[in-house]
Formats: C-alpha cells, structure tokens, sequence
C-alpha cells in the first residue's frame, strides 16, 4: 500500500470512527432524555395530584420588566409545568388606558390562548384582584364589583379555565361581612354557571381567613360552582396598625385546621412557600403535613405553586417548592 493509499485508508477510519462515536453519543445524550422523561412520568404518576405554577410566584421580574406576563405559558413550560394559573391584574394594566378595552383585552386573551397551545400548557383559573370589593356594605359598589368580575369569567371560558378566584375583604363586622359575601356570590355564580366556570374563594387575610366563617359562607351559597381555594399560608387575620398587607401578623387562623375546613370545598390549592432550611423543608409550613390534609379531603386535581420568598431568586424557590411537593407527596 503507497502512502496515498495509506493516508486515504487512516481518513477513512478517523471519519468512521467519528460518526460512531457521535452516533453512540446521541444515542446516549437521546436515552438519557427519555430516562429523564420517564422519570418525570412516574414521578407524577406516583403522587395524588399534579403540579401547577401560579404566575403570583413570578411577580418580581414582572413588576421589574424582566418578564412580560404575555409569556407566561413559554415560561412555565420551560420550566416543566403543565398547568397555569393567571393574575388578572398584570392583563388588566395592559388596556387600563385603552379606548376601546374589550376589543384590546380579547386581543390580549387571543394571544394568552394561542400561546398556551404553542407551549402545551393547560389554563387553570384567572386569580381576580383590583375589581372591586365584592363583601362591601354599600350595594351599589357590590353589585357594581360583581359586574366587573364577569369579564374575567367570560375570559376563564374562552381560555378553558375551570375557575376563576375572588376575593372577599369588606366589612370587619362578621354579621355583615358574611351577608354581604352570600349576596355577591350568589349573584356572580349564578351568571359564572351559565359559563361553566367555578366561582372560588381563597383564604386572602382578613375575615375571608376565618376558616369557619369562610364555610359559613360555602354553605349558605349553596352552589356547586362556588367553592374555595386553600391557600396553605394566607390565614392572617389581623396585622400591626389594621393594614391589610406589608405589616407583622398579630393575629393568625390555625393553619393547618383552616386548610382541613376549607377542603369541603375546595376546587382548587395553592401551595404557598416563603423560606426553606437545609435539607428542602418549607420553614413555616410542614408540606408533609398539608399534603396529608389535602389529600385525606380526597382532593386529586392541581395544587398551584406560589412562592412568595424575597431571599431566592424566583426561578430557584418555584423549583425548590415542586421539588419539596414532590418529596412530600411520594411521603403519604
């Protein structure tokens, strides 16, 4: 064999060579892929619920502009979740000033459901703030509060959201408080039910953090689409000077008693995290412990993930409450 024919043939098996051991590491970097898909499957298959992302849990590189609320399904996908739950008031803010805000908020809701489609994602439920205070002693704000929220129903239903979740704040005097709350809901359910779409209730502070009251209200409504969401950490019932946020806590509802009482009507959870140890436990809230609760109320559908955290990035306490959610679950 000459030279050329020798340095022909040593090419030849270099580039041989090269395919192959390209070919092995695809094959490799492939089945490590479905490996970790597979991991992913049997990891949800083994807990009772699924797991959703709140878009509450990005607020701070929303508010900085580091994240546009209209990629909200492309962000949570990229992030592993297959089911979202929308705030409101992000989609709100975008036609405020508009002279013509039906037709701009549609063409915002076009978009929200045309890329949750592109990126896979299952809309859950629209979180309503800034509409109005639906357990205000003044009927006329009331009703009014009542009318605002409808287009956010309309807007659950055309983005197939299940739900859409209201607040209950008004009065301090629990009397009035409660019926103010029967009357609103009673008259905002009734139209969400020619919708198909439930009316939910969370544990946001106040008297609506009163677990007893809160089912009080459950029970004198007395309609299938109008139920609550549990939140595992809103249970403040009175803070430092009578403010409603940004204050110390001086009064607090038994947590894990109000999580229990809530499940009766639950259609939906938010698991809330702030701080985590060590070894991946929730500071404040025993997840094991809440789970267990959720589940003996024979609960099975999302449990949204809502970190509220300022010591974490947000990317990094989201993942670290699904990774604990899913440490708990497979624990019970």
């Amino acid at each position: 064999m000459n030279f050329r024919s020798l340095r022909a043939c040593s090419l030849f098996l270099a580039i041989s060579l090269s395919l192959s051991l390209t070919s092995c590491k695809d094959q490799t970097e492939s089945s490590k892929e479905n490996e970790s898909q597979e991991v992913a499957e049997k990891t949800n298959d083994s807990l009772f619920f699924k797991i959703s992302l709140a878009q509450w849990s990005l607020h701070r590189p929303i508010f900085e502009g580091s994240l546009d609320p209209m990629d909200f399904a492309e962000k949570s996908s990229e992030m592993g979740f297959e089911g979202v739950e929308y705030v409101t008031s992000f989609y709100a803010e975008k036609v405020k000033d508009s002279k013509t805000p039906e037709e701009d908020l549609q063409k915002v809701l076009d978009t929200l459901k045309n890329r949750s489609q592109e990126f896979g994602v299952q809309n859950l439920l629209l979180m309503i703030d800034g509409e109005g205070d639906l357990a205000t002693n003044d009927s006329v704000a009331r009703n009014q509060a009542v009318e605002n929220h409808k287009k956010w129903v309309d807007a659950a239903q055309f983005l197939d959201c299940h739900s859409i979740r209201v607040n209950l704040f008004g009065d301090e005097e629990r009397e009035n408080w409660k019926n103010n709350s029967i009357d609103a809901l009673k008259k905002l359910s009734e139209y969400a039910a020619t919708k198909d779409i439930n009316v939910l209730v969370e544990n946001h502070g106040y008297l609506s953090s009163d677990a007893d009251l809160l089912v009080s209200v459950m029970d004198a409504v007395n309609m299938e689409n109008c139920g609550t969401l549990p939140d595992f950490g809103n249970f403040c019932l009175k803070r430092e000077g009578g403010v409603r946020w940004q204050a110390e806590c001086i009064e607090e509802f038994p947590k894990y008693e109000g999580v229990e009482k809530l499940m009766k009507h639950a259609k939906a959870v938010s698991a809330k995290s702030y701080t985590f140890d060590m070894k991946g436990n929730e500071e404040v809230i025993d997840y094991k412990k809440m789970l267990q609760i959720v589940k003996d109320g024979g609960y099975t559908g999302f449990i949204g993930i809502e970190y509220e955290g300022t010591d974490m990035d947000p990317e990094k306490g989201i993942n670290a409450t699904r990774d604990l959610l899913i440490k708990a679950g497979k624990q019970i």
